[in-house]
């Protein structure tokens, strides 16, 4: 199949395109959405779809945006234009608690965990559970294991262990676990596989998955193009603050993503993808 991308400043594929199979409105839109810093236009007219039960993955190289993106979703920046609508409905996120109240959660690069404090500490600080006066320990202890539990994160030895103990996968798993314990329906994650092992980040990689399978919308911003083309329902490509296109994973290849990141446009063609080895039962 031969993939031709629009340049940079034709409108990307809307999402209903890209899915060729969206149903309903997307949990988080994204219309018009722009955001400068002085001189500096960080974002330029965005128009993006994030639908539910699919990882959506972000992709550009520095400074074209993405993290200007995540964190106007995520109630940090305000947009100086455009809208935000969430579930059909416009909102204004205007902190990171506002976006949290919606359900949207982010696992920042830096993974925001305090070394010194376990597990538990680190899933509930800020959000504390108490019951007459006092922590309800036994209560925010068992929820925290439940929560591990629910996305099969078995490599940590108690939920009273120390992050500062913690591998790099460890860390990045208690992260996004603290993100899903409060019932959040968007999970926004910047770089995550960051400086991890390949085995750490097989482990996160099928984390992500799980997430979506579950039905949550995921974020995934990355560099890593094996990363994004092993988990990543759609891929959207970001260049100078110019979202350049917004395509299935499944059409496009890695070497097409560069070009729309390098460049902002590819007339590159897609490699086909490998049939599947036939089985005994195909050949009878």
């Amino acid at each position: 199949m031969s993939t031709e991308v629009a340049p940079i400043e034709a409108e990307p594929r809307s999402s209903a395109e890209a899915s060729g199979a969206a149903t309903g409105e997307p949990l988080l839109r994204l219309r018009g959405l722009s955001k400068s810093f002085g001189a500096v236009h960080a974002l330029v007219d965005i128009n993006l779809d994030v639908p539910a039960g699919q990882v959506t993955a972000l992709a550009g190289d520095n400074g074209a945006g993405k993290s200007v993106l995540i964190k106007c979703i995520s109630g940090i920046h305000s947009p100086d234009s455009g809208e935000i609508q969430w579930e059909g409905k416009p909102v204004h996120i205007r902190s990171p608690r506002e976006a949290a109240a919606l359900g949207i959660e982010t696992v920042h690069q830096d993974l925001a965990l305090c070394d010194n404090l376990d597990i538990v500490q680190n899933m509930f600080l800020g959000r504390e559970r108490v019951r007459h006066l006092t922590l309800a320990e036994e209560e925010m202890e068992t929820a925290a294991g439940q929560t591990l539990s629910s996305l099969a994160v078995t490599t940590v030895r108690s939920v009273r262990q120390l992050v500062a103990s913690l591998s790099g996968g460890q860390r990045q798993s208690v992260a996004i676990a603290k993100a899903v314990l409060w019932n959040s329906r968007l999970v926004i994650m910047d770089e995550p596989t960051a400086a991890l092992g390949v085995a750490q980040t097989a482990m996160v990689l099928t984390l992500v998955r799980r997430l979506a399978d579950r039905g949550l919308a995921v974020l995934l911003v990355s560099h890593n193009m094996n990363d994004v083309f092993e988990v990543a329902d759609r891929v959207a490509v970001l260049r100078l603050g110019h979202l350049v296109a917004v395509e299935r994973a499944a059409d496009i290849d890695a070497q097409v993503v560069v070009d729309l990141m390098t460049t902002g446009t590819s007339t590159r063609a897609t490699q086909p993808k490998p049939a599947e080895p036939r089985t005994a039962d195909d050949q009878a």
